[in-house]
Formats: C-alpha cells, sequence, structure tokens
C-alpha cells in the first residue's frame, strides 16, 4: 500500500465514523418529566428541543392501572403494616406483647442484680487490689477505668431496657 491509499482510506474510515457517530446522537426533546426522539410527538405536545450534550434516559416501569385504583378505593388503616405480612388476632398480639413484656423484665432483672455486683466490687471508685496490682498501680487504674466503663455500659443497658418496657402496651 502507498502513502496516498492509506491516505484516502483513512480518510474514508473516519468519514464513515462521523457519519455513524452523527447518526447515534438523534435530536432528543424534553416534555415535563418525559423525554422522546419522536418529532411528530415533541411538536405535537410542544415539548423543548435538548442541546448540548448526550442525554441518557433509562425507561422506567409503570403501575398497573388495577392496582393502582384498587389501592385508592382501599380505606388506610391507622396501624401501617408492610404489604402481605399476615394479619395477627388480637388475643395473640397481647400474648406475644406479655410474652416480649416478661422477657425484658427478665433480663431487667439480671442487668440490675449485675449493676449491684458491679457497685459492690467497684467500692466507690476503690476496688481491693489483687496480686500483681499491688507492685503495679498502672495495672490497678487500668481495672478500675474497666470497671467504671462496666459500670456507665451496663447502667446503659438498663436504661435501653427499661425504654423497651416503655414501648409495649399496658397490661
Amino acid at each position: 500500500m502507498t502513502m496516498k491509499t492509506l491516505s484516502v482510506f483513512l480518510l474514508t474510515a473516519f468519514a464513515v465514523g462521523v457519519h455513524v457517530q452523527a447518526q447515534a446522537q438523534e435530536r432528543v426533546w424534553r416534555c415535563g418529566n418525559e423525554y422522546t426522539n419522536n418529532a411528530t410527538q415533541a411538536q405535537q405536545r410542544g415539548c423543548k428541543l435538548m442541546e448540548g450534550g448526550n442525554v441518557t434516559v433509562v425507561q422506567g416501569t409503570r403501575p398497573i392501572a388495577s392496582a393502582a385504583s384498587s389501592s385508592a378505593v382501599r380505606a388506610p388503616s391507622s396501624a401501617s403494616s408492610p404489604a402481605g405480612s399476615p394479619r395477627v388476632d388480637g388475643a395473640d398480639q397481647r400474648a406475644r406483647d406479655g410474652e416480649a413484656r416478661s422477657v425484658l423484665e427478665s433480663e431487667l432483672r439480671k442487668a440490675q442484680d449485675r449493676q449491684t455486683q458491679l457497685l459492690r466490687e467497684y467500692n466507690n471508685g476503690e476496688p481491693e487490689k489483687q496480686g500483681s496490682e499491688s507492685r503495679n498501680y498502672q495495672k490497678y487504674l487500668d481495672r478500675v477505668a474497666e470497671m467504671k466503663a462496666e459500670l456507665a455500659r451496663n447502667e446503659s443497658d438498663i436504661a435501653g431496657i427499661q425504654r423497651e418496657i416503655g414501648r409495649l402496651p399496658v397490661k
């Protein structure tokens, strides 16, 4: 191939590439929140021509008309539950609430007992020194700090359990 033939070939390939690219970018009109590349439809609806950039439109799904009308007719319920969730009888729900309350009260008693035990061991910030802590004061200070943090965590747990019990319906 000569240099002249190669130049003609490259120029032809470039021209074809530009033509294909120009065809791929059709004119797009915006009609409110919808886009179209149908010129007659855009003219009928008074849409504006989009210029100055590529537009990517992902086709969404539309709700089925019968489902939309049936949900509009149905009266809204006072308590919202996820669609498709089973309906629970009032007596069953009261039994579940009672069981939840008893479990939470049991957990609360355990946490309160643990808090009493921790407070006794903490001894107002001066717990008894253990074996090697008499020689290593930093080790003692670290244990005291851990005890204080555990007391705070347990107190937070107690408050959380009490909040959960407060959210349950009264017996």
